[in-house]
């Protein structure tokens, strides 16, 4: 669309329409994008076509694009999905959004999310639920499950989302996009909501990046958003090395081992396997290995799950907090982890921040050896929605139920140390729904993790279109 624009083949205007008239069709079925800022968005293309006109161009120059409900933009509403904030307007935009617009990008409003991005479903009181293109009785995906179906609809070409349970990743996988998980600190995390419009530098494993339907289109999202936080750049700049290879038989790929306490579904499984073979053909070595001290990962997961409640419980007070830990230690076998988050002090925080630097060595070591390590992004692929309270949510995982809470241990295996990590799609499961893939890789290496899906693309196939779109 980017070549067309510059080739003068189509204006912004004018493509600003087609994807209008795109959520005009499709978006009353998938309810994915929620908020809409035709006006602006026209004068934003009106202004993009005058600066082609002048034979001057930027990354974005006249790209229509989504932004995620949560990531501020100033004058849009931004709810987080919270009925209580369902009139909350930002007063500014957000650094991503504002890089975004510096670019020349034409953003066209925002979509739809869970409840204080809080789920693997975007469904909330003030919007409603969004569906899967690829089938509208399943879930597109959560806490980006509104940018995804928009993607893959045709109703965007990119969508900028969030993720710190797997939320660009996993609503990429079941909508059959791509998405990228940045590394913690290359794009910027202020100006998201839940969250705060400045940075916290206490804060850590929530992050903000693309999703797009070719990897290609990552690497450009990213490229534009990176950079230093608010503050940092009166001095730092951030320069992304390359990427490692530009081969597929170059690539030192390691496989994540089974997780012995956690079932995946066999198709997903598959898929891992059959994409270590076709690697393993093309010359890439290829070996089960993960980083060392990792053991069976619950020690791993029992930290993200400490890390992820201090987050999420900023804005508590005691007492709630106090109720709150009280139901997380009957929830699933992580909610005692869950609830010592929830009550932790002061130097238990910096404790576990220890903790994690040691997860972080030992990352660091592992991709001197390896350039990428392959994994599920989730347990389960698309699964029905579901209306059921959180304690009454299971998955059926190979005949076997699984506690729902449990979808975010494959996700943190990048997330607690910061590691980027790119989705991929790879293949459709039997009912016809999208699999994919995540491919982690070294810190603040992002570009190695986003070529090496370019490649997977190229080789065996990326983004197909659901039928009827």
């Amino acid at each position: 669309m980017l070549r067309a624009l510059h080739k003068k083949e189509i204006s912004s205007v004018e493509l600003l329409d087609l994807h209008l008239s795109r959520i005009e069709l499709h978006n009353p079925r998938l309810n994915s994008v929620v908020t809409l800022d035709v006006e602006n968005a026209r004068i934003a293309a009106k202004q993009a076509d005058e600066i082609l006109a002048r034979g001057e161009y930027k990354e974005l120059s006249g790209l229509p694009l989504t932004i995620k409900d949560c990531i501020d933009v100033e004058g849009l509403t931004g709810t987080g999905g919270v009925e209580r904030f369902a009139h909350r307007v930002p007063n500014d935009d957000s650094r991503l959004t504002a890089r975004v617009r510096g670019a020349g990008g034409v953003i066209m409003g925002k979509t739809n999310v869970p409840p204080n991005a809080a789920d693997w479903q975007s469904d909330n009181p003030i919007f409603g639920r969004t569906n899967n293109p690829w089938n509208l009785g399943y879930s597109p995906g959560g806490s980006t499950g509104g940018g995804s179906a928009a993607l893959a609809a045709g109703m965007t070409p990119l969508e900028f989302g969030s993720d710190i349970g797997g939320s660009v990743r996993i609503p990429a996988a079941f909508c059959g996009v791509f998405g990228h998980k940045p590394s913690e600190t290359a794009i910027p995390r202020s100006g998201h909501f839940p969250g705060s419009p400045l940075p916290n530098a206490g804060a850590v494993m929530c992050v903000q990046g693309p999703l797009s339907r070719t990897a290609e289109d990552l690497e450009l999202a990213f490229d534009v958003v990176s950079g230093p936080e608010v503050g940092e750049d009166a001095a730092w700049k951030l320069v992304v090395p390359p990427p490692r290879h530009n081969k597929l038989a170059d690539f030192r790929v390691a496989i994540l081992p089974t997780i012995p306490w956690l079932p995946v579904d066999d198709e997903i499984t598959a898929a891992v396997e059959n994409l270590a073979e076709e690697l393993g053909k093309a010359g890439a070595q290829v070996n089960a290995i993960q980083p060392y001290g990792f053991g069976d990962l619950r020690r791993h997961h029992e930290l993200y799950c400490r890390f992820l409640s201090v987050w999420s419980s900023v804005r508590l007070s005691e007492s709630q907090k106090q109720h709150l830990a009280e139901n997380m230690r009957k929830s699933d076998e992580f909610g005692e982890f869950y609830a010592q988050g929830l009550l932790a002090s002061a130097s238990e925080y910096l404790i576990w921040h220890m903790e994690r630097e040691e997860l972080r060595h030992a990352y660091r070591g592992f991709f001197v050896e390896w350039d990428v390590l392959l994994a599920p992004n989730n347990i389960v692929g698309p699964f029905p929605h579901i209306n059921a309270p959180w304690p009454e949510r299971w998955l059926d995982v190979n005949g076997t139920k699984v506690q729902y809470g449990l979808q975010n241990v494959y996700a943190a295996v990048a997330t607690l140390c910061g590691q980027p990590a790119t989705s991929f799609p790879v293949s459709l499961n039997k009912s016809g729904l999208p699999i994919g893939l995540q491919a982690i890789g070294p810190y603040l290496e992002d570009k190695t993790t986003i070529r090496f899906a370019e490649l997977i693309e190229a080789e065996f196939g990326g983004f197909h279109p659901p039928p009827g779109y």
